[in-house]
């Protein structure tokens, strides 16, 4: 169990592409919302959830809170995640990705000390919502909001961050499938994700 940083779910998407909360989708006998709390719980000591401010309320036996600042997407989620957490890093999932490993978190966290943030990169994309950031992150997700720049990619490029990028060739040799990196964004993608679980079960095939 990783006591030293602190795992943050982001729940308070809008879904337009689903046309429906994609936090109460069932992908095998779970919704993806207890899908990813169970693994952050499995890995973290300390997990809390953030949703949007104008978010229906949210049950959890974890901590719930909502947006600092309204209306910033996921990087107004990151940014109440680390303002809030008591630890110097926190590791950020949304809850679209079905498939996730609780291996490759662990194995992203072990990177912490040497960068401000630690993010996997799949099938050539970063992946901002499967990642690690440090509280050196805050003054630059200020200053960005001061720009209204709300493109968590931006981070990346920041001159004052050290930033880790875990390519896909080296998250491979955790999870030789790939399912980890799944996100889940239409209903194409539902039926592909259900396709990959036993309907009666909830276990990968």
């Amino acid at each position: 169990m990783i006591t030293d940083v602190t795992g943050v779910l982001l729940a308070g998407g809008k879904s337009r592409r689903m046309g429906e909360d994609k936090r109460f989708i069932r992908v095998g006998q779970e919704t993806l919302f207890n899908r990813s709390l169970t693994v952050l719980r499995e890995v973290f000591e300390t997990v809390c959830v953030v949703i949007a401010q104008d978010s229906p309320p949210l049950q959890a036996d974890v901590p719930v809170v909502r947006d600092l600042i309204p209306d910033c997407g996921s990087l107004g989620g990151l940014y109440t995640g680390l303002r809030l957490a008591k630890t110097q890093h926190i590791f950020v999932v949304a809850c679209d990705m079905p498939f996730l490993s609780p291996d490759v978190i662990r194995h992203m966290v072990q990177l912490k000390d040497s960068a401000d943030i630690v993010i996997s990169r799949w099938a050539i994309r970063l992946q901002p919502t499967h990642a690690l950031y440090g509280r050196n992150c805050l003054p630059v997700i200020e200053e960005m909001m001061t720009l209204h720049n709300r493109k968590i990619h931006s981070m990346v490029s920041h001159p004052s961050l050290r930033v880790c990028v875990v390519p896909e060739v080296e998250i491979r040799q955790i999870d030789p499938d790939g399912h980890s990196m799944f996100n889940l964004n239409t209903p194409s993608d539902l039926e592909q994700a259900r396709s990959v679980c036993d309907p009666g079960t909830g276990i990968e095939s």
